[in-house]
């Protein structure tokens, strides 16, 4: 899924105003279907220290112009751009690479959902970027998810995804509710159930052929992304059938499932976009990345109808990092071409061209959407939306199954209730079952 959102997420209509100094992701390098990459060599030619990085899907480095920028600043330095098309192809090549100690590229993009892996498992293949950069760039808990427990920053963030409520305001005003997106975000502010209480409201008064919401996974992930412990606890065990914030989005997702208030799609199939397309649902829990996706889908019949609030609590949804293998023959070149391309003004610069959001709070006061998308959802304040959210998103305690536990949890426990009618206990046992697979236990 991480792999379509990045390509997709090319479409969004972002833009920023002049406001940082020189100017984050969607370059179209060697994008294969197949996962294969282009020639990993980083051998100089002409005098010239060629640099690869090697990334997964779309990073926007090539697209927005920034390779070339930095090569203009640097006539020394060759960049060259690897790119695998899918992340699940793409990662399990990196940590063969990696336990080798060669083959690797001079910088290589690491995936949320591997980060943690990658601290716990890989950090002494990694250079610790920490002692070339100023940590206080980024947010604190960006930070947190790429520095092993002894301090060294393995990673550098590139994007984030901060979440809010993008909703139908037309729906909404067919079924009786208020519009507003201020007087909404009061409404359930605080807590997940809120808003699903709201969707009980939105029911009462429907209009034909519409539900509420898009998913109750969605709401799940949503509710987890804001949680500080989900699947794994602070010492780093796993926590999932003891988490407080695992119990808290799962009860969420499950008054969702047993309701008549979900459309019981699949996020990112056809049938999704399709509802898009045909108003078919009134509101969706949006990352900062789903806007351009949503006025793709929606078209022009949408324009104007859908409006943005804040989520019921500050959470997260995606985002990569970048990292120097120790492998990489020129590790002192790739530590300032990641700094580079990470810092506030070349992620503002991505940002402009994909809607990637920064994990740099100082891009923020520079960023401004394209008047086109501020129209398209109603005028909505949307960078103050996510930054405000990015600002209080809080550091969660992640471990190397975090995607296995969490896709049991909504692909077979959430989707046993809500599309086939099991009770919620059915839906948790058969969650357990594969998790306890997925575990080994």
């Amino acid at each position: 899924m991480r792999t379509s959102i990045r390509r997709t997420r090319a479409l969004g209509t972002f833009a920023v105003v002049a406001a940082l100094a020189t100017g984050l992701l969607a370059g179209c390098a060697n994008d294969s279907d197949d996962g294969s990459d282009g020639d990993g060599g980083s051998g100089g030619g002409g005098g010239k220290t060629t640099l690869t990085v090697g990334t997964f899907g779309v990073f926007g480095y090539k697209q927005s112009g920034l390779y070339d920028e930095y090569m203009k600043l640097h006539p020394d330095i060759t960049i060259k751009e690897n790119v695998t098309t899918r992340t699940d192809v793409y990662w399990p090549k990196v940590l063969t690479r990696l336990q080798a100690g060669s083959g690797t590229d001079d910088i290589q993009a690491i995936e949320i959902g591997n980060i943690t892996e990658a601290v716990q498992t890989q950090a002494g293949k990694f250079v610790d970027l920490g002692k070339d950069v100023d940590k206080s760039q980024w947010l604190d808990w960006k930070n947190a998810q790429a520095t092993t427990k002894e301090g060294k920053l393995i990673g550098l963030g590139t994007d984030i995804g901060p979440m809010a409520i993008c909703y139908r305001k037309d729906l909404f005003q067919k079924a009786g509710l208020p519009t507003d997106r201020a007087e909404l975000a009061k409404m359930w502010q605080g807590d997940w159930a809120k808003y699903v209480d709201v969707g009980k409201r939105y029911m009462k008064k429907a209009p034909k052929g519409t539900k509420f919401v898009d998913s109750a996974s969605s709401v799940y992930n949503a509710a987890i992304g804001g949680e500080s412990e989900a699947y794994y606890d602070k010492d780093g065990k796993v926590a999932w059938d003891r988490s407080p914030g695992v119990k808290k989005a799962w009860d969420v997702a499950m008054s969702v499932a047993t309701s008549d208030m979900s459309a019981k799609l699949k996020q990112f199939d056809p049938t999704w976009d399709q509802a898009y397309a045909n108003a078919g649902f009134a509101t969706v829990a949006c990352p900062a990345w789903m806007i351009g996706y949503i006025e793709q889908k929606s078209g022009d019949a949408g324009k104007g109808k859908w409006d943005v609030a804040a989520a019921p609590t500050a959470a997260n949804w995606g985002g990569s990092f970048i990292g120097v293998p120790t492998a990489g023959k020129h590790q002192k070149e790739a530590v300032a071409l990641a700094k580079w391309l990470t810092a506030p003004e070349q992620q503002a610069k991505v940002f402009a061209k994909q809607a990637s959001f920064p994990s740099t709070p100082a891009a923020y006061g520079g960023l401004k959407p394209a008047a086109e998308t501020t129209a398209y959802f109603s005028d909505a304040p949307l960078t103050q939306i996510f930054s405000d959210a990015a600002k209080t998103i809080p550091s969660q305690y992640m471990g190397p199954k975090d995607q296995p536990i969490r896709g049991a949890l909504t692909d077979i426990g959430i989707l046993q209730v809500e599309q086939k009618g099991k009770s919620p206990a059915q839906g948790w046992e058969a969650a357990t079952k594969e998790i306890k697979d997925v575990l080994g236990q």
